[in-house]
Protein backbone atom coordinates (compact mmCIF):
# COMPACT_ATOMS: atom_id res chain seq x y z
CA UNK A 1 0.00 0.00 0.00
CA UNK A 2 0.86 3.60 -0.61
CA UNK A 3 1.06 5.95 2.17
CA UNK A 4 -2.55 7.20 0.51
CA UNK A 5 -3.94 3.34 1.37
CA UNK A 6 -4.00 3.02 -1.95
CA UNK A 7 -3.31 -0.61 -3.40
CA UNK A 8 -0.67 -1.00 -5.60
CA UNK A 9 -0.31 -4.68 -5.89
CA UNK A 10 -1.93 -7.73 -5.47
CA UNK A 11 -1.43 -11.67 -5.25
CA UNK A 12 -4.23 -13.86 -5.99
CA UNK A 13 -4.62 -17.43 -4.85
CA UNK A 14 -6.82 -19.51 -7.42
CA UNK A 15 -7.03 -23.27 -5.67
CA UNK A 16 -10.69 -24.59 -6.77
CA UNK A 17 -10.64 -25.64 -10.26
CA UNK A 18 -15.01 -24.98 -11.17
CA UNK A 19 -16.44 -22.23 -12.75
CA UNK A 20 -16.98 -20.64 -9.59
CA UNK A 21 -13.85 -20.73 -8.09
CA UNK A 22 -11.70 -19.86 -11.01
CA UNK A 23 -13.70 -16.38 -12.35
CA UNK A 24 -13.59 -14.42 -9.11
CA UNK A 25 -9.99 -14.64 -9.07
CA UNK A 26 -9.84 -14.05 -12.96
CA UNK A 27 -12.26 -10.90 -12.38
CA UNK A 28 -10.45 -9.95 -9.72
CA UNK A 29 -7.01 -9.56 -11.85
CA UNK A 30 -8.35 -8.17 -14.26
CA UNK A 31 -9.84 -5.43 -12.08
CA UNK A 32 -6.74 -4.97 -10.59
CA UNK A 33 -4.69 -4.85 -13.82
CA UNK A 34 -7.30 -1.92 -15.18
CA UNK A 35 -6.83 -0.12 -11.82
CA UNK A 36 -3.01 0.17 -12.34
CA UNK A 37 -1.96 -2.53 -10.13
CA UNK A 38 0.46 -5.14 -10.18
CA UNK A 39 -1.06 -8.65 -10.36
CA UNK A 40 -0.14 -11.93 -9.76
CA UNK A 41 -1.95 -15.24 -9.96
CA UNK A 42 -0.84 -18.10 -8.02
CA UNK A 43 -2.37 -21.26 -8.80
CA UNK A 44 -2.56 -24.29 -6.72
CA UNK A 45 -4.13 -28.04 -5.82
CA UNK A 46 -7.33 -27.75 -8.40
CA UNK A 47 -7.20 -24.02 -9.38
CA UNK A 48 -3.97 -25.60 -11.98
CA UNK A 49 -6.57 -26.74 -14.06
CA UNK A 50 -7.36 -23.03 -15.26
CA UNK A 51 -4.09 -23.04 -16.62
CA UNK A 52 -3.65 -26.88 -17.44
CA UNK A 53 -3.85 -27.30 -21.37
CA UNK A 54 -5.80 -30.19 -21.45
CA UNK A 55 -8.23 -28.82 -19.09
CA UNK A 56 -8.89 -25.25 -19.01
CA UNK A 57 -11.32 -25.20 -21.93
CA UNK A 58 -13.69 -27.84 -19.85
CA UNK A 59 -13.83 -26.03 -16.38
CA UNK A 60 -17.75 -26.61 -14.70
CA UNK A 61 -19.77 -25.55 -12.13
CA UNK A 62 -19.67 -27.85 -9.18
CA UNK A 63 -23.03 -28.67 -8.36
CA UNK A 64 -22.34 -31.18 -5.61
CA UNK A 65 -22.63 -30.02 -2.08
CA UNK A 66 -22.36 -26.09 -3.82
CA UNK A 67 -24.70 -24.23 -1.60
CA UNK A 68 -25.31 -21.51 -3.83
CA UNK A 69 -27.15 -23.26 -6.10
CA UNK A 70 -29.61 -24.41 -3.60
CA UNK A 71 -30.41 -27.51 -4.88
CA UNK A 72 -30.32 -31.18 -2.64
CA UNK A 73 -26.56 -32.57 -2.80
CA UNK A 74 -28.63 -35.64 -4.68
CA UNK A 75 -29.93 -32.91 -7.37
CA UNK A 76 -26.02 -32.06 -8.14
CA UNK A 77 -25.16 -35.70 -8.66
CA UNK A 78 -27.85 -36.42 -11.25
CA UNK A 79 -25.36 -37.07 -14.78
CA UNK A 80 -25.97 -34.11 -17.02
CA UNK A 81 -26.65 -31.09 -14.14
CA UNK A 82 -23.19 -30.14 -13.68
CA UNK A 83 -23.11 -29.52 -17.59
CA UNK A 84 -26.52 -28.12 -17.93
CA UNK A 85 -25.71 -25.66 -14.80
CA UNK A 86 -22.37 -24.90 -16.56
CA UNK A 87 -24.04 -24.16 -20.28
CA UNK A 88 -26.60 -21.84 -17.91
CA UNK A 89 -23.81 -20.14 -16.91
CA UNK A 90 -22.07 -19.39 -20.18
CA UNK A 91 -24.99 -18.04 -21.74
CA UNK A 92 -25.69 -15.71 -18.81
CA UNK A 93 -21.64 -14.51 -18.64
CA UNK A 94 -21.85 -13.89 -22.50
CA UNK A 95 -24.78 -11.74 -22.68
CA UNK A 96 -22.80 -9.87 -19.55
CA UNK A 97 -19.81 -9.96 -21.74
CA UNK A 98 -17.42 -11.66 -19.41
CA UNK A 99 -15.12 -14.09 -21.71
CA UNK A 100 -14.83 -17.86 -21.48
CA UNK A 101 -11.85 -18.93 -19.14
CA UNK A 102 -9.23 -19.37 -22.00
CA UNK A 103 -9.65 -16.17 -23.56
CA UNK A 104 -9.88 -14.36 -20.04
CA UNK A 105 -6.81 -15.64 -19.11
CA UNK A 106 -4.77 -14.68 -22.11
CA UNK A 107 -6.44 -11.24 -22.06
CA UNK A 108 -4.69 -11.05 -18.48
CA UNK A 109 -1.68 -12.09 -19.10
CA UNK A 110 -1.28 -9.58 -22.09
CA UNK A 111 -1.86 -6.69 -19.31
CA UNK A 112 1.32 -7.70 -18.06
CA UNK A 113 -0.46 -9.73 -15.15
CA UNK A 114 2.02 -13.08 -13.74
CA UNK A 115 0.63 -16.17 -14.20
CA UNK A 116 2.18 -19.07 -11.71
CA UNK A 117 1.61 -22.29 -10.81
CA UNK A 118 2.47 -23.84 -7.45
CA UNK A 119 5.54 -26.43 -7.01
CA UNK A 120 3.83 -28.16 -4.71
CA UNK A 121 0.70 -29.19 -6.15
CA UNK A 122 2.07 -29.36 -9.96
CA UNK A 123 4.47 -32.17 -7.82
CA UNK A 124 1.52 -33.94 -5.84
CA UNK A 125 -0.31 -34.18 -9.38
CA UNK A 126 2.81 -35.62 -11.42
CA UNK A 127 2.68 -32.44 -14.16
CA UNK A 128 5.64 -30.45 -15.25
CA UNK A 129 5.74 -27.43 -17.21
CA UNK A 130 4.55 -28.88 -20.54
CA UNK A 131 0.95 -29.62 -19.19
CA UNK A 132 0.70 -25.60 -18.92
CA UNK A 133 -0.69 -23.55 -21.42
CA UNK A 134 2.07 -21.42 -22.29
CA UNK A 135 1.39 -18.04 -20.90
CA UNK A 136 2.15 -19.68 -17.16
CA UNK A 137 5.45 -17.59 -16.37
CA UNK A 138 6.41 -20.19 -14.13
CA UNK A 139 6.07 -22.80 -11.40
CA UNK A 140 7.14 -21.50 -8.14
CA UNK A 141 7.42 -22.36 -4.76
CA UNK A 142 4.98 -20.96 -1.69
CA UNK A 143 8.41 -18.85 -0.89
CA UNK A 144 8.99 -18.00 -3.78
CA UNK A 145 5.20 -16.80 -3.86
CA UNK A 146 6.08 -14.88 -0.83
CA UNK A 147 8.74 -13.20 -2.10
CA UNK A 148 6.65 -11.53 -5.19
CA UNK A 149 3.93 -10.96 -2.88
CA UNK A 150 5.72 -8.81 -0.80
CA UNK A 151 4.49 -5.66 -0.13
CA UNK A 152 1.45 -6.04 -1.47
CA UNK A 153 -2.35 -7.59 -0.75
CA UNK A 154 -2.70 -11.20 -0.91
CA UNK A 155 -6.28 -12.54 -1.97
CA UNK A 156 -7.78 -16.47 -1.55
CA UNK A 157 -10.50 -16.93 -4.01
Amino acid sequence: MTGNGKIEKVSIIISKGSLEGVYPGLIMANGARAEGMEANLFFTFFGLDAIHKDRYEHIKVATVGNPGLHLPTWAGAIPGVSAAMTRYMGHKMDRLDIPPIPEFVQMIADTGAGLYACQASVDLFGFGRDDFIGQVKDIITVGEFYDLAAGGQIVFT
